[in-house]
């Protein structure tokens, strides 16, 4: 062999030893870059931990918490509002009643006829999207928007919803945020949360405000009621069943209401109501805990939010942050794993950008090769070429926020239960303890949901059985039995706009 042949053969085999070295190389690099993002993954599951334990921990806490919001003002994070609300509907109820209700980043204009138990209900409803300027804009802004939209909806009336002659409009306003009632027509914001920061309507009665704002536009109606969504949802429950005690929401945010023993209400300064009852709005999406599963997302999430270190328990299970949650998570490992290659995606910076129903697409995502989690990554954040190893434990990533945000839900609706004495039967007692619930993570979420109602059955353990077979189209109730077997059995209510 010559030289100019040696020559070339021990080029060749060096630029062939070169490459082969690349190629280990990128593979043993491409290996620590799995194994990284794995750990992150296991790690963040290991702080996301909620087992039965820890649950009934969150659930005392919850009832703890409960009691010092009664005693006191300020006495606790919960809020435990006085609704002012004492008689809750019986089915009997007749006649033409308008709703609106504003909570999320849509609000809902409603009417509805009811006809008592003999007759079937007729509503008509619209839902209107907030536009984001408004949201963080000025009280009058926010109140004229609301209100040209009511007025059209009245337009449309039909001969079936017309009022009877002579008598005004009656307009039963659900506002949920934070208000401090001082009477069952009139309240005072306390603070915004789910993505709203107006802040000249703080301090400000909310009635007043939409009264001053239906006069500008002309419009003749008066409101009869101002309830939070979720006092709403307890309302709508019972007319259908008059077993319900409590009603959760979980939606673009979260809360809890219930029925409490008047006599039971500390900072309660009238006459005890007629019924002895009275529903409380507990607020309970801002409960905090030192048994709260927290996770370096989620403080970051709180300090960096609008409403820096509040609404904690919110911040972990709706629908407004799950999302969001994911996202955090998923920047970390792009930065110290490389989990999206050697440039993390521009669009992946960006608060917000994968909401909850990108995370819901994505963690219901059945087909082989994940072919929804696949899109998402490229319609949302840019990302074309996912592997099915990425997409699998984007798909694990969902699972573990899901699952401790529909554990804690489950927690919180023990701790309602633990403060009303259901959470333990005699002998020969019959109790049943009726949860309506209403919400998009709740009604769309199904693995959020079906996770929710197992970690009932868990850590209620024999002495509750916890049903729900399908959701109808605006609340779902889900009955708890404190019977000893499991009792099949259906609920709904029909009044509740969401």
């Amino acid at each position: 062999m010559g030289k100019v042949a040696v020559a070339a053969a021990v080029v060749c085999t060096a630029a062939v030893c070169a490459a082969a070295m690349v190629v280990m190389r990128r593979q043993i690099k491409s290996s620590g870059r799995w194994a990284k993002a794995e750990a992150i993954l296991r790690e963040l599951e290991e702080k996301c931990g909620a087992p039965k334990a820890k649950l009934r921990q969150v659930a005392d806490a919850m009832t703890m918490e409960m009691h010092a919001g009664l005693a006191s003002e300020g006495g606790s994070k919960l809020k435990m509002l006085i609704s002012y609300v004492d008689n809750l509907p019986t089915g009997d109820e007749k006649g033409l009643f308008y709703a609106l209700d504003l909570g999320g980043t849509n609000y809902c204009v409603m009417r509805v006829q009811l006809g008592g138990k003999e007759s079937m209900i007729k509503q008509e409803f619209e839902k209107v999207p907030i536009p984001p300027h408004l949201m963080v804009g000025s009280s009058h802004e926010l109140f004229d928007f609301i209100t040209a939209a009511l007025a059209k909806f009245v337009a449309t009336e039909s001969e079936d919803f017309h009022p009877p002659p002579g008598r005004q409009r009656e307009l039963g306003f659900t506002f949920s945020f934070p208000v401090r009632q001082l009477s069952l027509v009139s309240g005072t914001l306390i603070k915004w949360t789910k993505g709203f920061l107006i802040e000249d309507a703080v301090g400000q009665d909310v009635v007043g405000e939409l009264t001053k704002a239906m006069e500008r536009v002309g419009l003749d109606m008066r409101v009869t009621a101002l309830v939070n969504d979720t006092v709403g949802t307890l309302a709508g429950g019972r007319y259908d069943n008059p077993d319900v005690i409590a009603a959760v929401i979980l939606g673009t945010g979260t809360n809890a209401a219930y029925v409490e023993r008047a006599h039971a209400i500390p900072k309660w300064q009238g006459l005890l109501p007629k019924t002895g009852e009275m529903v409380i709005n507990m607020e309970w999406g801002s409960f905090q805990s030192s048994h709260l599963p927290l996770t370096e997302y989620d403080q970051s999430l709180a300090a960096e939010s609008l409403n820096p270190g509040e609404q904690i328990f919110e911040k972990m299970i709706s629908g407004m942050y799950l999302g969001e949650l994911v996202r955090r998570v998923l920047c970390r490992m792009a930065e110290e794993a490389d989990f999206f290659g050697y440039d993390i995606p521009p669009k992946l910076k960006i608060p917000f950008i994968l909401r909850t129903y990108n995370m819901l697409a994505m963690h219901h995502d059945t087909s082989s090769d994940l072919k929804v989690v696949g899109s998402t990554l490229n319609d949302i954040l840019e990302v074309p070429n996912s592997s099915l190893k990425m997409r699998k434990m984007i798909v694990e990533l969902c699972d573990i926020v899901a699952s401790r945000g529909a554990r804690l839900a489950a927690a919180g609706i023990l701790g309602i239960i633990k403060k009303v004495g259901r959470d333990a039967v005699t002998e020969g007692e019959k109790q049943r303890a009726v949860i309506a619930l209403d919400g998009g993570v709740f009604e769309q979420y199904t693995k959020f949901r079906k996770c929710m109602m197992s970690t009932l059955n868990e850590i209620l353990g024999d002495i509750a059985g916890v049903l729900s077979s399908s959701i109808s189209t605006t609340a779902q109730v889900l009955e708890l039995l404190f019977l000893q077997h499991l009792i099949p059995r259906n609920e709904y209510s029909l009044l509740l706009c969401s």
